[in-house]
């Protein structure tokens, strides 16, 4: 939460903390604000979130850390691809 002095009233404006997830999909950043691109990206971060979370609290092993890894990054690919097809010739 930041604070902000105004003579002597105090604003508090509140910051939303994003989540592995949204950070990873970008949630945020739309270059062309389409809802189809927006559901794809909150559909990504929803599954990096799940898989996050079952490796913060399960047994890890150096298999598990390498199958971490590598489904992160397919979803990523994923993502990659499937916005290409949505923007595809538009």
């Amino acid at each position: 939460m930041e604070t902000e002095t105004k003579g002597m009233e105090m604003e508090l404006n509140e910051t939303k903390i994003k989540s592995f997830g949204e950070i990873l999909a970008e949630t945020e950043f739309s270059n062309a604000n389409d809802d189809t691109v927006s559901k794809v990206r909150r559909m990504i971060a929803e599954m990096a979130n799940i898989i996050k979370d079952d490796y913060n609290t399960s047994y890890k092993s150096p298999v598990k850390s390498l199958l971490f890894d590598h489904a992160i990054g397919e979803l990523v690919g994923a993502q990659t691809a499937v916005e290409k097809v949505i923007n595809f010739n538009k």
